[in-house]
């Protein structure tokens, strides 16, 4: 028998989820991603949704040879449904998800249970920073940090700022106290939000905590990216309903704040899918609704004036004026190179440190203002507003490529 001090440390098992749908050009390399994690207590279950392609030939191929790989088949009934499969399947501790299509730096979850760890049992999401890339693996210059952490539900309200769902890790007991990704958004035809939806209910319950580091490669394929907008722009909707329902003593200026949010995003979406005219349409909804925080955004003229220069001129965005500026990885090879990734983040630092801190400061504001307001609502006669959320059991994420 082993003395104490010569035990293995305790390492919970992380259980990788990855729903696949027609993912045959990148289910390969973000296996590899994933199977090359420094952290060794991790299973994977990829869940094929009724794929057309190779898609499950490719991982029964990898199976074969890593049995830390299991495949799970089901008709097409969505990611959603592909991912409960996957968690129910699952026996770890914790759940990290990744879409088929997106790669993990590897220490991912290594950093990510230790902080998981040291956050206990009050922390049920953490997340990782996450830089864009294109179908080739190139950085295309698009980052997402933040350091929001936490009590961070008025927060999460304006602005989902995991931004992806690869970019997380959760905690199975969290998800069994709060439910799973809610699948009725595909049964409603909306789609987009399930993921924010999900961290939403976690965040009425649990803290979130942030490992301020670049862990994930989040593709972009703009060719192939979903561009149903208006099932997008319904998924929004039905969510914050749901949130309003439950938490009246949010201010209506937060709910127009984040809907203008959203909108802005999807028309940042349709820009660089070469749609100017449905950027035009989004951009001038998000004024509609929220008529002062698009027009304080260096982002908001930007997209109006491209626009409308590409209509005018007629020419529209092609996919080969997405700029390239550095590579991230050969085509052949599932890990960012360390050497163009330090390279970006070191010609970005100022504006990360910029945007880390207005993070922050918004944080704040809307905490205090929040608070502010539920001070005036307790002197009010209490509301007849049910305190049970409805009742959630499914995961649902869709995807902009790879057939989501």
């Amino acid at each position: 028998m082993q003395p104490d001090s010569q035990k293995s440390p305790y390492l919970p098992i992380v259980s990788v989820i990855i729903p696949a749908y027609n993912a045959e050009p990148f289910i390969e390399e973000t296996l590899k991603s994933v199977l090359a994690q420094t952290y060794p207590a991790i299973e994977v279950l990829v869940v094929d949704d009724g794929s057309q392609d190779r898609t499950p030939e490719i991982v029964e191929e990898i199976c074969q040879k890593d049995s830390r790989v299991r495949l799970l088949k089901q008709s097409n009934a969505g990611v959603a449904a592909a991912r409960n499969l996957g968690i129910e399947h699952s026996r770890g501790e914790y759940i990290a998800p990744i879409d088929a299509d997106d790669i993990w730096y590897p220490e991912n979850i290594e950093k990510q249970v230790q902080c998981m760890l040291e956050g206990g049992e009050e922390v049920g999401v953490v997340y990782s920073w996450t830089i864009d890339i294109d179908e080739e693996g190139f950085l295309n210059g698009d980052i997402h940090t933040f350091m929001i952490e936490g009590e961070v539900y008025e927060t999460l309200v304006c602005h989902n700022f995991l931004g992806n769902a690869s970019a997380s890790m959760l905690r199975r007991s969290a998800l069994e106290k709060v439910g799973l990704y809610d699948s009725s958004y595909r049964e409603r035809s909306a789609q987009g939000c399930e993921d924010w939806d999900l961290y939403l209910r976690l965040a009425e319950f649990y803290q979130f905590r942030v490992v301020p580091e670049f862990l994930i490669g989040y593709r972009k394929v703009y060719s192939s990216m979903s561009s149903n907008y208006t099932a997008m722009a319904k998924s929004h909707t039905l969510m914050l309903q749901d949130v309003r329902q439950r938490h009246p003593e949010i201010p209506d200026f937060l709910y127009r704040l984040s809907t203008s949010n959203f909108l802005m995003y999807l028309a940042r979406q349709s820009s660089r899918n070469g749609s100017d005219r449905t950027a035009l349409f989004w951009l001038f909804q998000a004024l509609k609704t929220e008529c002062i925080s698009p027009l304080l955004r260096y982002s908001f003229y930007r997209l109006l004036s491209k626009s409308l220069l590409n209509l005018l001129s007629q020419r529209g965005k092609s996919q080969e004026a997405i700029e390239k500026p550095l590579k991230a990885q050969e085509p052949t090879s599932a890990e960012i190179k360390i050497s163009s990734l330090d390279l970006l983040v070191e010609s970005r630092r100022k504006n990360i440190a910029l945007m880390v801190t207005i993070g922050n400061i918004i944080h704040g504001s809307i905490s205090r203002l929040v608070k502010r307001n539920q001070a005036k609502m307790d002197i009010l006669p209490p509301m007849n507003v049910s305190a049970t959320p409805p009742a959630k059991a499914e995961l649902s994420y869709e995807k902009r490529n790879s057939g989501y």
